[in-house]
């Protein structure tokens, strides 16, 4: 089995990045408050990052608080006069989400941008998956991401404008064995996104799912490492014979939420390399 090497600033390339978003192509989010889950690293950091070059103001929430106080350090220190606030909270506490989007409210005065990026694995044999592990995956996948789309589009329903992007997966939209809870959960997170999607739409809502494909971010390399994770027939799989990158989702999230992609609502976009196009035998 080949290494996966090790990124250098935690799952985020910021060289690529800068390479794919120094030159702004996406001025109209500028000013815009972007609130995002899961947003001290991997995705949900790089989705900070770009769109911080593109001079949002940001709101990360997540659970581990260290990680949170490095992003807004890094953040802030990289792009001087940058607005970031941090909220440390589980996105399965419906009551923490609130108080959360409300402390966002309260200090900016609206949120234009939900990234609801948080989430997490769940690779196990189906008879081997125990209860706990089904309802972990289903309570912060989709739960989590419920509670927080609710919570930030009452906000954006009562300004008439918003943009919300759930990140499901590419097994949101192709099954795979010993992925029940994880497939059902990112399933699920792709039909909440229609459904808010037709609704919330004549209020000014967008809704649409980012589905990535594997994208190396420490989760990916620790999958490797102990073992749940071929990286070599993953990568003869894929046909872009890579892992993506977090960057490239980030650049997908800029565009989706921007007006360039102002007619695209109630959509799952898949960035998986060819993946789930590729009938592999």
């Amino acid at each position: 089995m080949s290494d996966v090497p090790q990124q250098a600033q935690q799952d985020i390339d910021a060289h690529a990045l800068h390479e794919q978003v120094q030159y702004k192509n996406f001025s109209d989010l500028a000013g815009k408050v972007v609130f995002i889950t899961g947003g001290a690293s991997g995705i949900g950091r790089a989705m900070a990052e770009a769109f911080a070059v593109n001079g949002a103001r940001l709101a990360l929430l997540d659970i581990n608080a260290g990680l949170l106080e490095k992003a807004q350090a890094e953040l802030q220190a990289t792009y001087p006069g940058i607005e970031v606030t941090t909220c440390v909270a589980s996105i399965t506490d419906e009551v923490a989400v609130e108080n959360a989007v409300a402390d966002v409210q309260a200090l900016f005065g609206r949120i234009d941008v939900l990234l609801n990026n948080a989430g997490i694995s769940m690779n196990k044999p189906t008879l081997e998956l125990a209860p706990a592990d089904w309802r972990r995956a289903i309570d912060i996948n989709l739960n989590g991401a419920f509670y927080c789309a609710q919570s930030v589009g009452r906000r954006m329903v009562a300004q008439g404008s918003g943009v919300i992007l759930n990140t499901a997966s590419m097994y949101g939209t192709v099954a795979a064995p010993e992925r029940a809870a994880y497939c059902a959960s990112k399933a699920a997170v792709v039909m909440l996104t229609k459904v808010l999607a037709v609704e919330w739409a004549p209020s000014g809502l967008r809704v649409n799912a980012l589905a990535p494909g594997y994208v190396q971010t420490a989760l990916t390399d620790e999958l490797v490492r102990t073992g749940r994770m071929d990286y070599d027939a993953l990568i003869k799989r894929t046909p872009a014979r890579r892992l993506g990158k977090t960057h490239e989702v980030a650049t997908l999230a800029l565009f989706l939420a921007s007006d360039s992609a102002a007619y695209i609502n109630g959509q799952a976009i898949v960035a998986d390399g060819g993946w789930s196009t590729y009938s592999y035998i």
